[in-house]
This record gives structure tokens, sequence and C-alpha cells, in this order.
């Protein structure tokens, strides 16, 4: 019941089947390392744990960003395309830092699936909540690795009790440890009843070394598993296949059920069983939220949405990349395409395909795959393009920032490079910018405080402007509407030194703090105050 081997396959495809998921996970919990394990699996890459850079500095291939380099962390979402077993896998790796939440909920808005990455040692933690939330909120069906069990960590019933209690959510373990931390010398699989091995040397890596046996009381086990801890294991694996959920294909599918598998990327155990399960188990392209209708992957005409802008991928270039997700059709190089909500037609020259930061020109693409167009301000996160003029892909929000900041520059002969920069990086969602109606420094609002941290290091290093961030007087930004046009027009007037517009020109009340909020709300009725803005709004 635990077994890939025994999984449905989906008849053969005219093309190669498309896998498109995300890697969630709290940080530090090895998410970098294992997409870097993924893409080595897959042949996107050639060299495993540490790919040079100047002054040899360790970083995975995803994490291309020179404070990405210097933290060891990921600020921004990669996308990388390979293949393996005839199936076109695209990942994308988001963020772990809770800071950046918003690039990280429009990520998961282009995937299919998602692969939730947890520490063994520490467990749930909580930005893995809030991503499973998102993902929960999505339909979007997840398969688990618990990560590290090469080191000392929680028991692996501990660990799948609190998957099913936190998340509410059936397990279905799909392999098993042999020991945990010091003691751990191997890893079970339930399906294929075969155990890996670490390699013998000082790096205890899986090497290859695997033992086929007809189960955990096979006589060959015994050769290479200390007595007692086989034991241990085989009291262990039992009570896990009789006490957990069996694998279920369309529990999975709808959300209700999660596979687990253990291992380490670090050592490379597991990686091999988790490609095997997203070919075999995840869905693939599945139908888009829209306007007038749900966008079945299998309608003709081409339509996609742009749910990610990155500038300076190439820093001598200052170019700018918008990351396309198709949703139907099949796309072509130099086809035109409607960008709906402004009537324009843009014909797509030098569409991408990524690896990180490195590309290649797509001559097609189908839907769940992610494409990458050059555009200089064109196309912002939000837009639908199509073939087709009558649709709208939906669910692409903007959030209120929790911290806002003034921009002051410390040369002021640098306000046209400011203004370029703060574009770039509104455009890109690491920021937002609002203007005041009434003249004055620009704000930033952020979600967190790394945001911040960031907006620093890019607007020296990309842009040679050198700035500070300013408290103001305002703490809280929401935008503003209503029913009537003269209602909101009034009440802007009244509150003038309170208004500010966002980059697309809509009305923002900048208020002191949430007390100040709550009573301006009371005292306007007529006025709504949102949190939340549909990004696709121009």
């Amino acid at each position: 019941m635990h077994s890939l081997e025994t999984a449905p396959r989906p008849a053969r495809a005219a093309r190669p089947e498309r896998r498109t998921f995300a890697i969630i996970s709290h940080p530090d919990a090895g998410k970098t390392t294992l997409t870097e394990k993924l893409l080595l699996a897959g042949g996107a890459i050639h060299a495993a744990g540490e790919v040079k850079a100047r002054g040899a500095a360790r970083r995975a291939r995803s994490d291309w960003m020179v404070i990405e380099q210097q933290r060891g962390i990921s600020v921004t979402s990669s996308v990388m395309t390979f293949e393996r077993d005839g199936r076109v896998f695209n990942l994308l790796d988001t963020p772990g830092h809770e800071d950046f939440s918003e690039d990280t909920y429009r990520t998961l808005t282009a995937v299919d699936s998602a692969v939730m990455v947890i520490d063994a040692a520490k467990g749930i933690e909580a930005q893995t909540l809030k991503l499973f939330e998102v993902c929960r909120l999505r339909s979007v069906p997840i398969i688990t690795f618990v990560n590290k069990i090469d080191r000392e960590g929680r028991g692996p019933f501990e660990l799948l009790d609190e998957i099913a209690d936190r998340l509410a959510l059936d397990v279905a373990p799909m392999s098993w440890p042999v020991g945990m931390g010091g003691r751990f010398c191997g890893l079970w699989h339930f399906g294929s009843r075969t155990l890996d091995l670490p390699a013998d040397d000082a790096t205890g890596a899986f090497a290859g070394a695997r033992v086929a046996a007809t189960g955990l009381d096979d006589p060959a086990l015994a050769a290479v598993v200390p007595p007692d801890l086989l034991v241990e294991v085989q009291e262990e694996a039992a009570l896990a296949e009789a006490g957990y959920a069996a694998f279920d294909q369309p529990a999975y599918a709808h959300g209700d059920l999660t596979p687990v598998f253990f291992g380490s990327a670090l050592k490379d155990f597991g990686i091999e069983q988790l490609i095997a399960a997203l070919g075999a188990f995840a869905p693939g392209p599945r139908p888009q939220p829209a306007e007038p209708a749900p966008i079945d992957p299998g309608d003709p005409a081409v339509t996609g949405f742009v749910f990610k802008v990155q500038a300076n991928m190439n820093p001598a270039h200052r170019d700018r990349i918008a990351f396309v997700r198709l949703c139907s059709g099949r796309f072509r190089r130099g086809m035109r395409l409607n960008q709906v909500g402004t009537g324009r037609s843009i014909a797509v020259h030098s569409p991408m395909l990524f690896l990180a930061r490195d590309r290649e020109l797509a001559e097609e693409a189908f839907p769940g795959d992610i494409i990458g167009i050059p555009n200089h301000g064109t196309l912002r996160v939000g837009d639908t393009l199509s073939e087709r003029t009558d649709v709208v892909v939906t669910g692409l929000p903007s959030f209120a920032p929790e911290i806002l900041r003034r921009v002051a520059l410390r040369d002021p002969t640098r306000t046209k490079q400011l203004a370029k920069a703060l574009d770039d990086l509104a455009e890109e969602g690491v920021i937002q910018v609002f203007r005041p109606e009434l003249g004055g420094l620009p704000l930033v609002g952020v979600v967190g405080q790394l945001q911040l941290d960031v907006l620093v290091v890019r607007l020296s290093a990309e842009y040679r402007v050198e700035a500070a961030l300013e408290p103001g007087p305002h703490n809280v930004a929401r935008w503003i509407a209503a029913d009537e046009a003269h209602a909101l027009e009034r009440f802007m007037a009244d509150h003038r030194g309170q208004i500010a517009r966002d980059r697309d020109g809509a009305p923002v009340f900048l208020a002191r703090d949430d007390w100040e909020l709550g009573y301006t709300a009371r005292q306007n009725p007529a006025i709504r105050f949102w949190a939340t803005r549909e990004r696709r709004e121009r």
C-alpha cells in the first residue's frame, strides 16, 4: 500500500508530462540543499554540495543574489526546469524567511503541488505552518520530506503525530529511518522493500549501496544492521504500517493526506524516492481560477499570468524579467498575446526557460511551464496574457504592509535613480511604494525587517543609491474605496495629510496605529479599508 510501483500511471501523452511544484519550509530546514540535490538527480547540475564562487563561498545554485550568498538564506523565488524519467519538472524555490511571505504566496499560485521540508530536530515550525495554510487555501497537495535524519532529532512517531495533529492531515509514511542521529545506519523503503546504506567513509552519505529484502525480517538485513537496532526498526515499522494511513491518491490530490518521506538532503538519502513520488503522485497542470470561469489546461487558447517580476538578474544589462505561468494552450516563440486589462498586444520574441539565473531560449512551452519574458516595465505581477480578450486570472493579492519607512537620500542628486530603483523593486514585490498626496519623501512598505535590509543592500549594489530608512508618523496603511465616488473624494479631502497613492495610483489611507485606523473606520462607515488588493487591478 505504500509502494510507488503500484501508483496508477497516466496514459502516454504526445508531450512530456509536467510537474510544477514548490518547496516550502522554515528557514534552515534544508530546503536549498534539497533543491540542489533534486537538480543534481535531474541532471541539471553536475556537482553537488558546493558551487564555487568568488572566495569559494558556499552557496546553493538557486541563491544568486549577493545578500543571499552573504547570509546563506533565500530571499527571492527561483525557477528551475529539469527533466527526469520522461517528465519535465518545474521547481519553484521560494524564500524561507517569513519576511518574504508575500513573494512566497504569489509563487504558490503558480504551482500544482508542493514539497514541505521539515527539520527532524524541530518539527513543524511557525513559518512552515503559515505556508501550509496557504497551500490548504489553494488546495495544493503536499508531499512531506522529513530532513536531517542523520542528525540527532525527534523520533519518527513524534514527528508523524505532530504533522497529523497540527496540520489536520492523514500521514502515510513511505520510508522509515533505521536509527537516527549517531545511531543512523540506513533508510528502509516500504514500497520497494529495500534498505539504503550509508557509506563506510567519514561522509556517511548514500553512495548507492542498497540491500533488497523480502521484509525487515529478511536475514540479509541482519548482516548490515546491528541486532538491537534491527529489532527496534522491525517493531517501529510494524506499528507504523498498522497505525497510519496507507497512501491514497484521491486523498492526497484533495489535500487530505500527505505521503511522508524521511531522508537527508545533505547525504542523498531519500532523494530518488522523492522525485519518483513527484512523478507518480503529483498532479499535472490544474485549472486556474479566473473570471468569468476557471481556465482549463486543455483549452487550446494560450493563457498565462505574471506571478513574479525580477529586475537585474543580469546586472550588466539592467534587465527585467516577468515570470509567467502558462495555464493553457501551446505557446510558441514569436506569438502575440493580449495584455488583458490594458488592451495592448505583446509580441513575445525571446521567452526563456530557467535554471536559477541561467537561461535558455524557449521555442515552445505548455501548460504548467514557467517562462520568462523580458520587458521594460510593461508587465506587472497579476497581469493576464492570453490569445483571448475575455479572461482574467484571479487570486494574486497585494497585502497591506506591516512596516512603513520614509526613504531619505544621502546624495540629493540621485533622486531620479532612487525613483527608478523603487519602481523596479516595487514591481518585483520586494517592497510597496506609497507617495503622499501632499508631497514629501516616498514611503516604502514591507512585511518584515529583513526586506528593509535587502532594500538597502540592493539600492547600493544594483543602483548605486545610498539611502537611509527613517520612521515616519504613520505605521499602518490601508487601501480605501467607496460605493459613491463623492464619498471617497470627501474623505480624501478631509484627510489630505494622511492620503497617499500606490504605484498604480490607488488611494491609500495612512494611520498612526491600529487604534486610529479603527476609529477612522467607525467614523466613516461609507469608506472601505482594505488590507488586501487584487494585483490585477491597474
